[in-house]
């Protein structure tokens, strides 16, 4: 069933908008007639119920590791009469990708709710929460700016961070009724999606796929590297490769950060077995969506 996922600044009310989320889904739940609908069940997955504290966001290795534990979490969840709400910083374009990925792998739809409180006030809410009897609830100072440095905010252009629905802070309660209707149906009829090919599970059909995987993107990272060093001096451009065509970023693009783009790449189409022909196009595909 559906996927919700909650993007926003630390401090920004995240969890208070996935409440009333909860509160809403569970009242239509409650509400429904019709018998696929009253089966339905709401899941909120966030932090809290996985055990996890705001140190672990201090540190690269404890962040990736709490990543994985909500990634498994919402695919574990994620079922034919589960609304999964996944409220977490999600905060990388590449993990919510990863997320819309496994919610296409089981048809079902999914949708990002970004909570657009500004960055001054999620501080000062952050700064009242440290002060309180039970600071568990704030950000420490270094954490916070951190986070509010790295985060990329959700694009309503790429598939993976659409449909999406913005939370001002001043609005009382979230859209609920249009994400319903976006993710279950005006109608009442739970809404299907076809999964593409890269995220259907297929036997091996090419004994090398992995070797093709491996040697495919390597080759589109070296004609990125090749590039940048043809082009000393340029701010972003286009780097065309065969019928396709890279768009790089404003500023240089460093071998560590394409081989973990690379990486990433690799570690989502591992089992998926794209065909050799789709290989090139997907890894150009999700270089351009993470240079965006």
């Amino acid at each position: 069933m559906p996927l919700i996922l909650i993007s926003g600044y630390p401090s920004s009310g995240k969890t208070y908008r996935s409440n009333q989320l909860l509160d809403f889904f569970n009242s239509k739940i409650k509400g429904a007639t019709k018998s696929h609908i009253t089966r339905l069940n709401v899941v909120l997955i966030n932090d809290q119920t996985l055990g996890l504290s705001k140190d672990v966001y201090r540190e690269a290795r404890p962040e990736k590791d709490a990543r994985a534990a909500e990634y498994s979490a919402v695919k574990r969840a994620l079922g034919r009469d589960t609304i999964v709400i996944a409220d977490g910083l999600n905060y990388i374009k590449g993990f919510r990708y990863q997320l819309y990925c496994e919610a296409k792998a089981v048809q079902t739809p999914s949708c990002v709710v970004h909570i657009g409180t500004p960055v001054e006030k999620c501080k000062a809410i952050n700064v009242g929460l440290l002060s309180d009897p039970d600071p568990i609830q704030g950000y420490p100072e270094d954490i916070f700016d951190n986070l509010v440095y790295r985060y990329e905010e959700p694009n309503g252009m790429t598939r993976w961070d659409s449909p999406l629905f913005t939370v001002p802070y001043d609005d009382v309660t979230p859209p609920c009724e249009e994400i319903w209707n976006a993710l279950i149906g005006t109608e009442g009829e739970l809404k299907k999606v076809k999964p593409n090919m890269a995220t259907v599970m297929k036997p091996a059909a090419e004994s090398n796929y992995l070797y093709e995987l491996d040697q495919i993107t390597q080759e589109v990272m070296t004609a990125v590297i090749t590039w940048q060093k043809d082009h000393v001096g340029e701010l972003g451009g286009q780097v065309p490769i065969g019928d396709t065509t890279i768009e790089l970023p404003a500023s240089p693009v460093t071998l560590p950060q394409l081989q973990r783009i690379r990486r990433q790449f690799i570690s989502l189409n591992r089992q998926h077995n794209l065909a050799k022909s789709r290989i090139h196009g997907s890894f150009v595909e999700y270089l351009n969506s993470n240079f965006s």
